[in-house]
């Protein structure tokens, strides 16, 4: 089912997905707001596969192309995790003793990481980051010292380390179930009269998706007003 029939009628979920390929776009920063709301309104105005196609036409397809793709109606949305697994690691290890040490950004971790701290900090940021394997065990030491470990919301985490005279803890817990298509991080070690600290953050994409689902949120309940005060009239 694609543009090729572009007088075939589109159902709801066909509107649904062309409103998740616009959600990735201003999370990507393809789109502003102003832009996604005109194009999101026009999404749920349209009654055929010809009105809905102009909307994506120049919007990468799901997973990352980096060229457009037709819109085809029966696309599945993709989480884009599984372009992140299976590269070759940047890093395998840190160490800092009265000092510090960061991976964030782009890098890639693997299959084991060990993060060693004495009388020092180290912060591994997993939001952005490429994983050697679907399998990933980070072992921890910290020694009167701590390790941060961040990690998106759904990114499948287990926590299995001990804390002597320090801790040991998993922050920021969410009810919201792990993508099945993400890899499985085991954070273990030992902290000792220090910290180690697994937190979840959303990332900057994230933040941009929720922004335009309450965008969209308030769209819809200002049209049902709209059409509310016309059934009064």
């Amino acid at each position: 089912m694609t543009s090729e029939l572009p007088e075939m009628r589109a159902s709801d979920s066909e509107r649904e997905r062309v409103a998740e390929r616009l959600r990735d776009a201003v999370a990507e920063g393809r789109l502003d707001m102003d832009e996604f709301e005109q194009r999101l309104d026009a999404v749920y105005r349209a009654r055929t596969h010809g009105e809905l196609a102009p909307l994506v036409r120049d919007l990468p397809a799901p997973g990352g192309a980096a060229s457009p793709a037709p819109y085809d109606a029966a696309q599945p949305v993709r989480s884009g995790w599984r372009e992140r697994i299976g590269l070759p690691p940047t890093s395998k290890g840190a160490f800092a003793f009265w000092g510090g040490f960061s991976r964030r950004g782009t890098w890639t971790i693997g299959r084991g990481f060990n993060a060693v701290t004495v009388m020092g900090g180290g912060e591994l940021d997993l939001r952005e980051a490429r994983f050697e394997a679907r399998e990933t065990v980070i072992t921890c030491v910290a020694v009167m010292g701590g390790v941060a470990v961040v990690v998106p919301p759904d990114l499948n985490v287990e926590v299995t380390g001990i804390g002597l005279m320090g801790g040991f803890a998993e922050e920021g817990r969410t009810d919201r179930a792990p993508d099945p298509e993400a890899p499985r991080v085991v954070v273990r070690g030992v902290a000792l009269m220090g910290g180690v600290s697994v937190e979840r953050k959303p990332t900057r994409a994230e933040k941009q998706r929720l922004k335009a689902e309450r965008a969209e949120q308030a769209r819809r309940e200002k049209l049902e007003k709209r059409e509310g005060r016309k059934e009064l009239g």
